[in-house]
């Protein structure tokens, strides 16, 4: 406790050297720093430093400093908290309300694999996943942020991925002669679109243009639950709505009415591995995939979230052990008061 009490009011000390300062053409204390001047006085002269441990509720009362506060102060202060918090309610109350009021049903959260703090992807549901975009999705939806250098490691071996961009045909050029020629693809390129421009992925879905994957899952609220909802949420459309030529109910869908097709059914393609290939496989299998390409980081970052860990713990025993070496021969000292001999 003495010790504390020296830290104190070695605090105090350097508090005061350090604020107060002498006005260059007058020397008296600036009145804010007569005012903290006057605070510490208090403190001091309340025997709250002194050895005794009873320390009444009164002194402590007595350092408070809103006794100096005028109504009018008080008022104001409450009637901006309570405004505050009015405001805090009422921006809670309508963010819920929105929510309830929308158009469309919120997604369900999925038991997905990684959810967990250190759980990794599934890699081979990541490289299903993509044997899916590439023999559905792929067929309006671009990737264009994603290479075939990305697979390596994660969901295919160099040589797969080699053999994956050599499918595709990529125009390059100019050549020593000036014209422009096709050639296999490499592991830089990035996967193709399955149209030239815009205009042309609108003329050819009705109007509607269908968003690049890449991002998608972190695009979205809900993630990859509302990817699994969405591809396996298609119904018929209830008594009342109203669909025009080429929409499709999917309560999912904000407005109820998308304009892609349930494109994923029983048996829809036929998975390297043999897995089933169920609707609701398929569906989970492309959202984890999606997963990986909106956060390609998503195992390194739970892997430096356990190193993060493990050497916090060890900080953690280390400055445990200083502390008691430090803080024993403070701790087991004894103090002795000898008054001067008259």
């Amino acid at each position: 406790f003495l010790c504390v009490r020296a830290c104190f009011v070695c605090a105090c000390v350097s508090i005061g050297q350090f604020r107060i300062f002498f006005h260059p053409s007058k020397s008296r204390v600036v009145p804010p720093l007569a005012t903290m001047a006057a605070n510490l006085g208090r403190i001091c002269g309340s025997k709250l430093l002194g050895t005794s441990a009873g320390v009444g509720l009164q002194q402590v009362k007595q350092l408070s400093t809103t006794k100096a506060w005028t109504n009018g102060q008080k008022k104001l202060i409450a009637s901006v908290g309570a405004v505050t918090g009015g405001l805090g309610a009422l921006l809670f109350a309508l963010e819920s309300s929105v929510e309830a009021s929308g158009t469309e049903v919120h997604p369900p959260a999925m038991p997905w694999s990684h959810k967990g703090i250190i759980s990794s992807l599934d890699h081979q549901s990541v490289r299903r996943g993509y044997e899916v975009y590439k023999q559905v999705c792929s067929a309006c939806h671009s990737m264009r942020y994603i290479a075939y250098r990305n697979l390596i490691g994660v969901s295919h071996t160099e040589a797969e991925a080699k053999a994956e961009a050599e499918q595709i045909m990529v125009r390059d050029g100019p050549d020593d002669t000036g014209n422009y020629f096709d050639r296999p693809g490499k592991l830089s390129d990035y996967f193709p679109s399955p149209y030239p421009n815009e205009e042309a992925a609108r003329a050819a879905n009705n109007g509607a243009y269908p968003p690049d994957l890449s991002y998608i899952v972190s695009a979205r609220k809900g993630g990859e639950d509302y990817v699994f909802s969405l591809l396996t949420g298609y119904f018929d459309a209830p008594a009342g709505v109203v669909l025009r030529e080429g929409q499709y109910f999917n309560p999912y869908f904000p407005g109820g009415a998308i304009s892609m097709a349930q494109v994923l059914y029983n048996e829809v393609i036929e998975y390297s591995d043999g897995t089933p290939p169920t609707t609701s496989q398929l569906a989970k299998d492309v959202a984890t995939f999606l997963k990986w390409t909106s956060e390609p980081e998503h195992d390194e970052r739970k892997q430096l979230t356990i190193k993060a860990f493990g050497i916090l713990a060890f900080l953690a025993v280390i400055s445990y052990y200083i502390k008691r070496h430090k803080w024993s021969t403070l701790k087991s000292r004894k103090i002795v008061f000898v008054p001067k001999e008259k």
